[in-house]
């Protein structure tokens, strides 16, 4: 998923957005992955207190310990202006959806982003 989502970076950025993946791994697995997979974009580290991001998105799963598969796109203020949640952590889901929000912020008009 974090392939896909390195690839499709310049369009990304080519609509104003800043991609941050967040998961419950420390700094260090995140170095390392963030290397191995040469992404270039930030990986945030949700360890200490464990899940306290996630809990306060509401994708944080209290019985394996990890966040469900969710997406969020957050407008200037830090709005959700859309959300998805994988039915499943084994259902990647692709760059549409994320494509799709980031038209719509950008269409809007100017200083109502």
């Amino acid at each position: 998923q974090l392939t896909l989502y390195n690839e499709v970076l310049p369009e990304f950025e080519r609509l104003g957005a800043k991609l941050l993946a967040v998961s419950v791994d420390n700094v260090y697995c995140h170095a390392a992955f963030q290397k191995s997979r040469n992404l270039h974009f930030a990986l945030g580290s949700d360890f200490n207190p464990r899940g306290a991001v996630m809990r306060r998105y509401g994708v944080y799963n209290e019985k394996t310990g990890m966040s469900e598969r969710a997406l969020f796109v957050l407008d200037e203020t830090g709005t959700i202006h859309w959300s998805h949640l994988s039915p499943h952590t084994s259902v990647v889901p692709g760059a549409d959806g994320i494509l799709d929000a980031l038209e719509s912020l950008a269409a809007r008009p100017s200083g109502k982003r």
